[in-house]
């Protein structure tokens, strides 16, 4: 895999997760699953609860929407192409055909409203081709919703035509560029005791160290980061506040623990004996000279540089 094609898979890898992490209180995410025939892959395949009503859904405006009904949601980082739009729809037929032979299996007429709805989210999308796949709008949706031919149970959500408005937040995360930044500062304005704020900037946080350490990235990356940037700081002094108001200095102590720990964990997967070695050694630094330390040193060079301390 090259390295756009490594970028391209962390962006990937984020939206799944984000969009896991938004709908699982809901019902059940598939992410991804794998659909029979050539090895293919459906990003985020969702099944509301029987039992959520679909007020629930509601903070999550039109991804809220979306959700109220079987779902495959193909995420796209790049605007998509029509014959990406195509490949998706063929991930849809396979998972219908599937549905239709168990229900055959079962002697039962297939109930189509199992059938799961293909949401194709690209960043922009072109006028010819919406016109060329013959998409409709509905005035009972946002603009930037266009749906294909009824049977095809197919909705292009082309995410920078969607209205700046907090029903679509959670979508125009996952645009690119102004319409992302956008986006982000409006989740940061949401309150601290939101959870979909936390957990979201958490995804963003995670997002941003796994991208600042590649090579030749696209300037949109690069702003992204920068974009990003301010987030460690601001989870730092949320935690530490709390901790203040937990204890003073033991909840200051704690605090700083909580975020070499979640660092180390981001950076390296996990917090093996000699990781949990060094971490006395580096709370025993400023955080302005340990902080630096765990966003730009490598495993090896940590472990050295506090070896030699020893």
């Amino acid at each position: 895999m090259g390295a756009k094609g490594l970028t391209r898979f962390i962006h990937d890898q984020f939206a799944k997760d984000y969009l896991e992490e938004l709908l699982t209180p809901y019902g059940e995410v598939k992410a991804p699953r794998r659909v029979s025939g050539e090895v293919r892959e459906i990003d985020v395949w969702f099944a509301p609860n029987e039992d959520t009503p679909p007020s629930n859904l509601s903070n999550l405006g039109l991804l809220g929407r979306i959700a109220q009904t079987p779902a495959l949601i193909e995420p796209f980082r790049n605007p998509a192409t029509d014959d990406e739009i195509c490949d998706c729809l063929s991930k849809l037929l396979t998972i219908r055909g599937e549905l239709k032979r168990e229900a055959h299996r079962n002697k039962l007429k297939l109930n189509l409203a199992a059938v799961p709805k293909l949401w194709v989210l690209t960043p922009t999308a072109s006028a010819t081709m919406l016109e060329d796949l013959n998409t409709k709008v509905d005035q009972q949706w946002l603009p930037g919703v266009y749906f294909m031919a009824k049977t095809l149970r197919t909705i292009i959500v082309v995410i920078h035509q969607l209205p700046r408005s907090q029903d679509t937040l959670w979508l125009r995360v996952l645009g690119r560029g102004r319409v992302q930044q956008q986006a982000i500062d409006e989740l940061e304005a949401l309150p601290a005791n939101n959870s979909l704020r936390s957990n979201t900037l958490r995804l963003l946080y995670n997002l941003r160290k796994n991208l600042e350490f590649r090579q030749d990235l696209e300037e949109g990356d690069r702003n992204l980061i920068m974009r990003l940037a301010p987030l460690y700081q601001q989870e730092r002094e949320q935690i530490l506040l709390e901790g203040e108001q937990r204890g003073e200095q033991r909840g200051i102590q704690q605090g700083e623990r909580l975020i070499v720990n979640n660092l180390l964990q981001v950076r390296f997967g996990a917090v093996d004996e000699e990781l949990a070695a060094i971490i006395e050694p580096l709370l025993a630094l400023p955080p302005e000279e340990f902080t630096p330390m765990l966003l730009q040193l490598s495993r090896e060079d940590l472990l050295a540089r506090f070896r030699k301390s020893d």
